[in-house]
């Protein structure tokens, strides 16, 4: 990325909205869940983990309205920053059976997402088991693959990948796919839920599908391509209300991933 195409992200971060700065209350609310973003400090600030971005917003109204469906499921978010898709994830009921939130293993950002997975512990939906760990992209699953495993030893891998606003790192697209295709698990059923801004470019949302398609992964655009779905949910977003939400939900592209049937099958 250029110092350019950061501007163009920055400009979408959740506290800013038509060129004007939106009071910061110091935490991010969504439904029951209060968040906060890591300080603007180190690794934080190069990887962008101390901003909540639309493409975050987007998948959490999935995952509220059931279209990124949880029941029972196995779910590890990578990149997560202050993870609100995959939190959300463990309120809704009947919830999932793990949910797993990973970020780049650094003080800093890791500490403000264990913050967040303690504090709403609260609203958790019971079985549902919450962890968070550090993971960089194509290094080594083993640790994500255990805890996946401690919920059914005889299955390996998540039922559901969760990517929120990671495209625009184009020269990790490569170390990202292979940390989706070894963690998905080998399951007709299983998913990758990715969501970007219209500030990540066509073509570099491109290569990262084109990517995916050569590991054996089929996409499916998101229905709001056309840019006329409304945002639907209805839960309280903190600063925003139902028009700011369909403008930010209007401004990303999301897909759906599976793995292609000769993968599934074999």
């Amino acid at each position: 990325m250029d110092r350019l195409d950061v501007e163009d992200i920055l400009s979408d971060a959740l506290e800013i909205l038509g060129g004007e700065t939106v009071k910061d209350p110091g935490y991010v609310q969504y439904g029951p869940l209060r968040l906060t973003v890591a300080p603007k400090d180190g690794k934080a600030n190069t990887l962008l983990a101390d901003h909540l971005f639309s493409p975050a917003l987007v998948l959490a109204e999935l995952v509220e309205r059931g279209v990124l469906p949880v029941a029972g499921r196995r779910i590890v978010e990578l990149g997560a920053g202050c993870a609100l898709p995959s939190l959300l994830a463990a309120t809704i009921d009947p919830p999932p059976s793990l949910i797993v939130a990973t970020d780049y293993p650094d003080n800093v950002i890791l500490g403000n997402l264990k913050s967040n997975v303690e504090r709403n512990k609260p609203h958790y939906r019971p079985p549902c088991q919450v962890d968070c760990l550090g993971y960089e992209w194509g290094t080594d699953t083993t640790p994500l693959s255990r805890l996946s495993k401690c919920i059914d030893s005889t299955l390996s891998g998540y039922d559901i990948v969760i990517m929120s606003d990671l495209l625009h790192f184009d020269s990790s697209h490569g170390v990202l796919v292979l940390a989706l295709t070894s963690l998905l698990a080998d399951s007709s059923q299983a998913r990758v839920y990715v969501a970007a801004g219209n500030y990540t470019a066509p073509h570099v949302c491109d290569n990262f599908l084109n990517l995916g398609t050569r590991a054996g992964l089929i996409w499916e655009q998101g229905t709001n391509e056309r840019l006329v779905e409304p945002w639907m949910g209805s839960m309280i977003v903190s600063g925003l209300d139902a028009t700011q939400l369909t403008t930010r939900k209007r401004a990303c592209r999301w897909w759906i991933g599976r793995w292609n049937d000769a993968v599934s099958a074999g």
